[in-house]
């Protein structure tokens, strides 16, 4: 996550696009200083216009940057990708984008408690304020509140509903699977081969291990 903190000065006219994705259609606010604002998918074009109260000429395709409708696309797919475009968090408190950059260090596929969010930041015994700052985050997806849950075990709230959270973790959860199913085999494939050797030279009898990369499968596109 690329913080970007708030900037008195104004004046950049924001623009608009809305990526079609599996889950439905997605709408992207930039402004001069990052993304600023992101829906959760809707299911027509049109509602999408309207939550952003603007008409279909005022569209700029690709106004989120090289990648960002792409990974929207992959993302919904249910594979791990990485969100590194700048932010553009004017309008926010300096609590809030504490717990929107903490939120951001939650990987594909995992969970952490508002109680566990709220020590992160320093904040101990703030679940319930880190909870109102996720209720009030522009920009779902890019930062993921929904891996943000009750510390019993329940999903908690969700700006989207307690459903759509329910399908995001689940979606995740296979997306993370499927990935390391798939780079588990290849490791192995990779394992078992020996290698050519140059003439002359024994074979190998104990293939080298590759070791596992320490990050959580994500990938940048």
């Amino acid at each position: 996550m690329k913080r970007k903190r708030s900037d008195p000065e104004t004046g950049n006219k924001p623009k608009y696009d809305i990526v079609e994705s599996a889950a439905g259609w997605v709408g992207i606010e930039v402004t001069g200083k990052g993304v600023k604002r992101v829906t959760l998918p809707i299911k027509k074009h049109e509602d999408v216009l309207a939550e952003f109260g603007i008409e279909q000429r005022d569209l700029t395709t690709g106004a989120g940057g090289a990648g960002l409708a792409d990974r929207l696309k992959h993302f919904f797919l249910g594979e791990p990708v990485v969100f590194k475009e700048g932010l553009d968090l004017t309008g926010t408190t300096e609590f809030q984008q504490d717990v929107y950059e903490a939120a951001c260090r939650i990987p594909f596929g995992e969970t952490k408690s508002y109680g566990e969010l709220a020590k992160d930041i320093g904040k101990p015994g703030a679940a319930r304020a880190v909870g109102q700052a996720l209720g009030a985050n522009p920009l779902p997806i890019l930062i993921p509140c929904h891996r943000v849950v009750a510390a019993d075990g329940g999903l908690g709230g969700f700006t989207g509903g307690v459903s759509a959270k329910k399908k995001l973790l689940e979606m995740e959860k296979s997306g993370k699977e499927s990935r390391q199913q798939t780079n588990r085999g290849s490791r192995i494939e990779r394992d078992t081969t020996p290698s050519p050797s140059p003439p002359g030279t024994p074979p190998h009898t104990c293939p080298s291990i590759l070791p596992t990369p320490d990050c959580d499968n994500s990938y940048h596109r």
